[in-house]
């Protein structure tokens, strides 16, 4: 054959492979290190990365309650929900869903990043974040990355 050829290859979930990373969130903060936890769940830092399929790794976060938030959004931001009822808003502020859950002020971070359909819903399953040092995942060997130094 006289010309080159090139073609793009498209990952499936057979081609797939996934692994498991374990992710520290002490003195991050939590826009930041939300950012990129959403794209190791997405597999944007893989050279196979393909939009429509979940070509991203399992994420364990751990110490979530040492996460931090600049200026004033402790007070300043709030987290809107609805019953479904007339009247039914109900707001919380960054600071009181902290006190309830350390864990969740990073899971909505992070679920706010990912794609807003099935696809979303698939990679934000893969999300695993602890409030302390221990986790539920030592039989899966997870590799550990140091987000301060990947950049």
């Amino acid at each position: 054959m006289d010309t080159l050829s090139y073609k793009t290859i498209s990952a499936n979930k057979a081609t797939v492979t996934k692994e498991w990373l374990h992710v520290d969130a002490d003195g991050q903060t939590l826009g930041r290190f939300a950012s990129e936890v959403a794209k190791l769940l997405r597999g944007k830092h893989k050279p196979s990365f393909t939009p429509h399929v979940d070509c991203g790794d399992n994420v364990i976060v751990t110490n979530a309650a040492k996460i931090n938030l600049t200026g004033n959004k402790w007070e300043a931001k709030t987290y809107i929900r609805h019953t479904g009822y007339p009247g039914g808003q109900r707001s919380l502020t960054a600071s009181e869903l902290f006190s309830k859950d350390p864990a969740r002020v990073i899971e909505k971070a992070v679920k706010g990043m990912l794609p807003k359909n099935k696809l979303g819903a698939e990679l934000f399953r893969n999300l695993k974040v602890y409030a302390g040092e221990e986790h539920g995942q030592e039989a899966q060997k997870p590799r550990t990355i140091n987000l301060n130094e990947s950049k």
